[in-house]
């Protein structure tokens, strides 16, 4: 062995040595940090309202944004009335895509004082969850929606829990997850939303959180979440996420800490010239802040 080589083995081997009086844990390698499992989707609420099934699925794919709730009685014509082979059809083309299909969301509502209305409300939700299934979704949005002067807050709180434990167990016999969107002037308020998921105690029967302003009423943001966090679905619906007006950094946090699954679903309120980039931008976005959050 050369001298070179002589100094360069035991060189070595003191550092090799010395290595292991190093204490444990920071010998060791540093474990992987588990990456979060809260994905991020659109709602085709404003941005994606105009465009058809196939430039929806494009622009999706190309703002990385692979999950999708589809507003119903938008350009995209996904409707209770497609035939089974236009069903097929909308079910083949989410199959050939990087988008999954989250559901669909509609307008439909159970507060309704006349029960006539309420009744054809329900069965056009069930409609909308056949068609769900068909498709290929996995649940469908609905509405509170309000609260009547005329009628007992309790007896209309009790008869939109009750649609739901109907719709739940509806749903649940094809796989479809019912989504209660925190919703409507009063029935948004939190402690009221929290009234109506104590009736609807089906356990397919959730809430599609939806990032209002009355989320930081009474006591707070923080509060009003723990309120009702063991009651969300997959579908969480969000604004632009660098807008200032809301606690966005907080909710993802919070989402990251309870190990939530589901999707944070774009659903903005602005109306961009170029939405596709506007698109990419809240990617990114979501991105840096989902990093900050774990």
């Amino acid at each position: 062995m050369s001298d070179i080589d002589r100094k360069t083995f035991l060189k070595e081997a003191s550092l090799l040595a010395g290595a292991t009086l190093v204490p444990g844990p920071i010998w060791a390698a540093e474990p992987v940090r588990e990456k979060s499992l809260v994905k991020l989707g659109f709602v085709t609420y404003l941005w994606g309202k105009d465009w058809d099934l196939a430039t929806l699925l494009k622009n999706c794919a190309d703002a990385r944004l692979f999950g999708v709730e589809l507003r119903v009685e938008h350009a995209h014509n996904v409707m209770p009335e497609l035939n089974a082979a236009q069903r097929l059809e909308v079910n083949r083309k989410f199959a050939d895509s990087p988008v999954k299909l989250v559901g669909l969301g509609t307008n439909q509502q159970f507060d309704y004082v006349d029960q006539r209305q309420l009744k054809a409300s329900i069965q056009r939700a069930k409609e909308f969850i056949r068609l769900s299934a068909d498709v290929g979704g996995s649940g469908v949005k609905v509405k509170p929606n309000a609260l009547h002067k005329e009628v007992p807050v309790d007896k209309t709180i009790t008869q939109i829990g009750e649609s739901l434990n109907e719709l739940a167990r509806y749903g649940a016999e094809l796989g479809q997850q019912i989504r209660l969107e925190v919703h409507g002037e009063e029935t948004q308020e939190l402690p009221v939303t929290k009234q109506i998921m104590d009736v609807a105690n089906h356990p397919n029967a959730t809430i599609c959180w939806n990032c209002n302003p009355q989320d930081l009423n009474g006591s707070g943001f923080e509060a009003n979440f723990t309120l009702i966090r063991d009651r969300f679905g997959a579908t969480c619906h969000v604004r632009e996420l660098d807008r200032t007006d809301y606690p966005y950094q907080a909710l993802l946090a919070n989402l990251v800490r309870m190990n939530y699954k589901g999707w944070v679903l774009l659903e903005c309120h602005t109306n961009p010239a170029d939405k596709l980039k506007s698109m990419k931008e809240q990617r990114a976005v979501f991105d840096r802040m989902i990093a900050k959050a774990g």
